[in-house]
């Protein structure tokens, strides 16, 4: 390989970026090549502008695998909204002498990458390496996304020591964990941490859901608990669910400042207050005055050293992307399984009917969700089938046997 590597960072932060830049300059380097880093994702590269593309040197990238954040920046600037930034984007390329591109990313910088190794018809090699703490990405199996175990241990540790306060304070929690779409991140920091409830987009069925839905089901929840003299308890909910709610049901949703890639900022959304004010009202109107916090965590998780398992995984990945583009590898996605780096091609990543990068749902038929959901506090059917249990739910909730029934007796939590 005669000419340049280049790096770029897309998206939001996950721990272990670093990681893979220092990997792949690493790996490239011993191998006489020179690698560029692109600052701020392709913010600048859409524009043409090749200043801000730094030379990266084995000395400059030698001790960061083990710290967070990213020395290259990132930003969510989509090149795909315009044929004319793509094509500045592969000239920049071409006129910087980069013959190969590693973008780390998640969907949309995947895409991105995608559409990039499309217009440079061969004169640019991409590869892409998976980045998203949402672990939404078409890995594989059971791989999961780098960063993720990171965030999930993060999320963990904030959440245990909530679910502490709770119980001290007699007080409830409504944790909101990032997810634009996927409940991954919810359940698996949820059930970790054993939280009372964990609520994800994918146990509801439809396009659409209702927030009534919803609030019964941490209603039903909070009723169980006090039902056995428990004032307190944590539930964590996927912010995925906002982006699916009725716009009727979350105000100002239709008009929500949205990223250049189109998606809703949810961390915008106030879907914890919403929830918070909901709950409150009605356990106001049946004269029982409910102590409980709304809180989003997320931002806190993204930028956090990664633990071991992502600073060994993200060498692999960093390696692997290197060693494939040096190789005359392109259009692929790099992947670790069963011990061996995998390049999956862009193609296979492609949803048919979108045409654009396909998100893992959260399987809820797996034997991880089932097992979570024996572990949760929900209000179900065959709790309202002993006449003294159902009296005893009725009291602690404030609320009627018929009602009861209704919400909970034909489909339960």
């Amino acid at each position: 390989m005669d000419g340049k590597l280049a790096i770029l960072v897309g998206g939001g932060p996950a721990p272990g970026i670093n990681g893979v830049i220092s990997a792949a300059t690493i790996e490239a380097r011993k191998h006489g090549v020179p690698v560029l880093g692109a600052m701020d994702g392709f913010r600048w590269l859409a524009d043409g502008d090749v200043s801000r593309l730094q030379p990266l040197e084995i000395s400059d990238v030698s001790r960061i695998h083990l710290t967070g954040g990213s020395i290259l920046r990132t930003s969510r600037v989509n090149p795909t909204k315009d044929p004319r930034a793509l094509e500045r984007v592969v000239q920049a390329l071409e006129s910087a002498g980069i013959e190969s591109l590693v973008t780390i990313g998640g969907d949309d910088t995947s895409f991105a990458a995608a559409r990039v190794a499309e217009a440079a018809e061969g004169r640019v090699r991409v590869v892409h390496v998976p980045k998203t703490i949402d672990n939404d990405l078409p890995l594989p199996g059971d791989v999961p996304t780098f960063g993720f175990e990171t965030a999930r241990h993060e999320g963990t540790s904030i959440v245990r020591r909530i679910m502490e306060d709770a119980r001290a304070t007699s007080r409830w929690y409504l944790i909101v964990a990032m997810g634009r779409k996927t409940g991954h991140l919810a359940l698996g920091i949820g059930k970790a941490a054993g939280a009372t409830l964990t609520l994800v987009p994918e146990e509801f069925s439809g396009d659409s859901i209702r927030l009534s839905r919803i609030v019964d089901l941490i209603e039903g929840t909070i009723i169980k608990r006090r039902a056995n003299g428990l004032e307190n308890g944590v539930v964590v909910v996927a912010e995925g669910l906002a982006e699916r709610l009725e716009t009727s049901d979350l105000r100002g949703l239709e008009d929500a400042e949205r990223d250049d890639h189109g998606h809703v900022r949810l961390s915008e959304l106030p879907l914890g207050n919403v929830l918070k004010s909901t709950l409150r009202e009605r356990f106001a109107k049946r004269s029982i005055a409910l102590k409980i916090v709304a809180k989003d965590i997320g931002y806190e998780l993204r930028c956090a050293d990664p633990i071991p398992f992502d600073a060994e995984y993200v060498r692999d990945l960093g390696y692997g992307a290197a060693r494939f583009a040096l190789e005359g590898g392109s259009n692929a996605m790099i992947t670790r399984q069963e011990g061996r780096l995998v390049p999956v091609p862009f193609g296979d990543m492609t949803d048919p009917t979108t045409g654009r990068t396909r998100i893992r749902p959260l399987e809820i038929d797996s034997l991880s969700y089932r097992v979570a959901r024996e572990y949760m506090i929900r209000l179900n059917p065959w709790d309202l089938e002993d006449a003294t249990q159902l009296a005893a739910l009725a009291q602690a909730g404030g609320t009627t046997v018929e009602d009861l029934r209704e919400r909970f007796g034909r489909t339960g939590g």
